[in-house]
């Protein structure tokens, strides 16, 4: 079932996307394959009516851990997901403990602790450790079962894009400072200090990371991780001109 929210038009003042150019962002997806499937099958309906906008899809990252699927939601995105569109893939906080795992197993400690195992056990990986092997033995196997093609689609992930006025980024920036500036560990992890910011940015910033029950819609940024791994919900914001959309699909 998908859920459709128009907000309209914003004023002269607010910030819009290229002229020709309709950019859907799609929140964490955590291993939620079915989710993802549905969701981009109705952005293809919705980009079928907008017959004059190049349509873009920006993927705010998170695709791994937590849910039953994360092997799965890489598989499908490092292939051709959608015909036609310009895909952007930006990482997460969890492509980055999955990515630094694979060359240091002492990452295993806290990827294990938020959602690693159930990525492991997508690749058909137990995620058994011992205190005299520590995570090395598990490290081994998962770096073994890795496809090249998925080794290369984690490596290649984006940091941030930008349309028009608005930018997208997996957890957010740090207030004052230039996006060009941003350290990697706030774009992937920053929650407090952006959140709670009143700062207007130089542009709308995007962003996933921070669980809601709905939306987030403030001056200075849009958030929309609506958790689904855990509710059901994946959420993509649709920008076209000065106008913002939502399409949710529910699972």
């Amino acid at each position: 079932m998908a859920l459709w929210c128009r907000l309209g038009a914003m004023s002269k003042s607010s910030p819009s996307v290229p002229r020709g150019r309709v950019v859907y962002a799609v929140g964490d997806v955590h291993g939620r394959l079915d989710l993802l499937r549905d969701l981009h099958s109705r952005i293809c309906d919705d980009a079928a009516k907008r017959t004059e906008a190049a349509p873009v899809v920006v993927h705010l990252g998170d695709y791994v851990d937590r849910g039953p699927d994360s092997a799965g939601v890489i598989d499908y995105l490092s292939g051709e997901p959608l015909s036609g569109f310009e895909v952007v893939n930006l990482i997460g906080n969890h492509e980055d403990f999955l990515r630094r795992f694979l060359v240091d197993a002492t990452v295993g400690e806290v990827w294990f602790a938020n959602g690693g195992v159930e990525t492991l056990e997508s690749y058909g990986v137990a995620a058994e450790w011992s205190d005299e092997e520590g995570y090395e033995p598990v490290r081994l196997a998962f770096q073994s079962v890795f496809p090249d093609h998925h080794r290369k689609f984690i490596e290649t992930l984006s940091l941030s894009h930008v349309e028009g006025g608005y930018a997208f980024v997996h957890a957010g920036i740090r207030p004052k400072v230039a996006l060009s500036r941003q350290r990697t560990e706030d774009l992937l992890w920053i929650r407090e200090e952006f959140l709670d910011s009143k700062i207007r940015h130089r542009k709308l910033i995007v962003h996933g990371h921070s669980i809601e029950n709905e939306p987030q819609i403030r001056p200075n940024r849009i958030g929309i991780d609506t958790g689904a791994f855990a509710t059901g919900v994946l959420t993509a914001l649709v920008l076209e001109g000065e106008s913002r959309d939502f399409i949710q699909t529910l699972g």
